[in-house]
């Protein structure tokens, strides 16, 4: 073997075994049918998520390995990515996940973990000081769940109308700086206790992972639905949370169209 060919070989291996993009990227837009495992799955009632065209994941830190090309090509048609949490944390992965969906040509957007703790000026700015104005990027999220681990804001719990008062202004600023309306992703329980319902106009991200959209949030439009945290997909180490978009692949084209950065 040539000592070219040699180098090229160790430095494709040595991509892999770093979580990058092995091969070249698949041009952007094309769509490839999920070819995923669950370790832990649900019969759900119809419609069943392997009803949808479209699928991806949401990754952060616990995704420690992921060669994005592979993953892509094995159905992860779309990437959103965890970037900032309160007013000063940074998901350590978000730069590194951010480029390996980018270079593997997929879809991505990130998303910002809501603390009650802290101003909603303070964390919009947070998260607009490390998450890039990309073309082609999907939407911002704002997660918005109660959080009953953090040591300092797990018992800050605001009655309802100052949650959706703290989403208002993060929202707005968020959408003025990147010019897209952003997504909001959420829980069964927080999205009744806080009246999420309110929010029109909005593209709604639903976490239910043992019930269809329709049966956990009655009456809910929905855009993904986030149903399982224990997938497993070609290209990433461990388990990963799997999303399918809630229409065609003719619609799917479309809300890109209308709704990815320019």
């Amino acid at each position: 073997m040539k000592l070219s060919r040699c180098l090229a070989v160790l430095a494709l291996l040595a991509l892999a075994a770093c979580g990058g993009s092995s091969g070249p990227p698949a041009e952007p837009g094309v769509l490839f049918p999920a070819r995923f495992g669950d370790t832990d799955p649900v019969d759900f009632a119809n419609p069943k998520p392997s009803r949808f065209a479209v699928h991806g994941i949401d990754a952060a830190r616990f995704q420690k390995s992921i060669n994005w090309s592979t993953a892509r090509r094995n159905g992860v048609n779309f990437a959103f990515l965890k970037a900032t949490e309160g007013g000063d944390l940074l998901d350590p992965s978000f730069k590194s996940h951010w480029r390996g969906a980018g270079r593997a040509g997929m879809y991505r957007g990130a998303y910002h973990f809501y603390y009650f703790c802290t101003a909603p000026e303070v964390q919009a700015a947070w998260f607009i000081r490390n998450v890039p104005r990309s073309a082609g990027a999907l939407p911002p999220v704002l997660d918005m769940e109660w959080n009953p681990f953090s040591p300092t804001c797990a018992h800050v719990r605001p009655p309802a109308a100052e949650v959706r008062a703290q989403m208002r202004k993060w929202l707005r600023i968020v959408e003025a700086h990147y010019g897209q309306r952003p997504i909001i992703y959420t829980t069964p329980k927080f999205f009744s206790e806080n009246g999420l319902g309110l929010f029109q106009g909005y593209d709604f991200w639903l976490r239910t992972t043992a019930k269809t959209p329709a049966e956990a949030y009655p009456g809910q439009n929905w855009t993904f639905w986030q149903y399982t945290a224990t997938g497993s997909v070609p290209g990433i180490v461990g388990e990963v949370d799997l999303n399918a978009f809630g229409g065609s692949a003719a619609a799917w084209d479309a809300w890109v169209a209308r709704r990815a950065a320019p």
